[in-house]
């Protein structure tokens, strides 16, 4: 058993960080379903990967773009998002990557 002061010691906030934070990744990372509430209390579904114990949240137009990608170089294997915007006017632009 612990108590409170070893908890908060070694508490970490549960942070969905966003998967156009890392310099680049395999189009092979496995995605899960999560879900979430917005500021107006309204639950939302969204999909996300697990990298070194980090989640990061993948936004469905980043799926669309690596789908295009794809459509093009089949044998595509990394890429990068670059990212624009905060909240919802967020764009994101996929590209591949070496």
């Amino acid at each position: 058993m612990t108590t409170l002061k070893e908890e908060a010691s070694n508490y970490e906030t549960k942070e969905t960080l966003n998967i156009a934070d890392l310099d680049k990744f395999s189009i092979n990372i496995e995605l899960q379903d999560g879900t979430g509430t917005d500021k107006e209390g309204n639950p939302f579904s969204y999909k996300y990967t697990v990298i070194e114990g980090k989640h990061y949240r993948v936004a469905g137009s980043i799926i669309g773009g690596v789908k295009a990608l794809l459509n093009k170089m089949p044998n595509l294997e990394y890429v990068s998002v670059i990212k624009q915007g905060t909240g919802m006017n967020t764009k994101y632009t996929v590209v591949p990557f070496n």
